[in-house]
């Protein structure tokens, strides 16, 4: 079963991207491929338990087990050693993805304190987006009075598409408010 946001892809989004770019065959439409949601989670390294926190939170937000990332080298200034855990990441594709989309542009960014739109510098110049997020809280399924500590996020939407502005104008399709 096809989602909201892949039904416009299919409908409109895939009509405006070719006549804009004069694309001639269908495969060279760009599409979003992933969304990569990483939680860095520095306070794991006094605190286990903190991890466990974070990946039920991001289990919640993503509706998927996010995987636990460890450290790759020791770092004594920061008390850190090799392998432990120290993030939390999930990596979404097809449904879940276009979900997730749908529900971070149309309810999380509007709760986002002072939001006045994304930036539109934030292409990585191979046509991928990335965006950070300050606290958890936009998401309406993480509850206030249940959370221990605010934690960021990085959410990375990786694309087809060759060129920023390609990527710009699919993000803009799926009405991502650039500023």
């Amino acid at each position: 079963m096809n989602t909201r946001l892949q039904e416009k892809y299919k409908k409109e989004i895939v009509n405006v991207l070719k006549d804009k770019f004069k694309y001639n065959n269908n495969l060279e439409i760009p599409k979003l491929e992933k969304v990569v949601i990483n939680m860095g989670v520095g306070e794991a390294v006094k605190d286990s338990k903190q991890i466990d926190i974070a990946v039920k939170e991001l289990a919640a937000i993503t509706g998927q087990q996010p995987v636990v990332t460890k450290s790759k080298k020791a770092n004594a200034s920061f008390k850190l050693r090799e392998g432990m855990p120290i993030g939390v990441k999930v990596t979404l594709r097809k449904n879940k993805m276009y979900e997730f989309v749908d529900r971070f542009v149309n309810i999380a960014l509007p709760r986002v304190r002072d939001f006045r739109g994304v930036s539109s510098k934030s292409f990585d110049g191979n046509g991928n987006y990335a965006i950070g997020l300050k606290e958890q809280f936009v998401f309406p399924e993480i509850e206030y009075d249940n959370v221990d500590a605010v934690r960021g996020m990085d959410i990375i939407f990786v694309t087809t598409a060759k060129s920023d502005e390609e990527a710009k104008e699919l993000l803009n399709g799926f009405d991502f408010p650039f500023s």
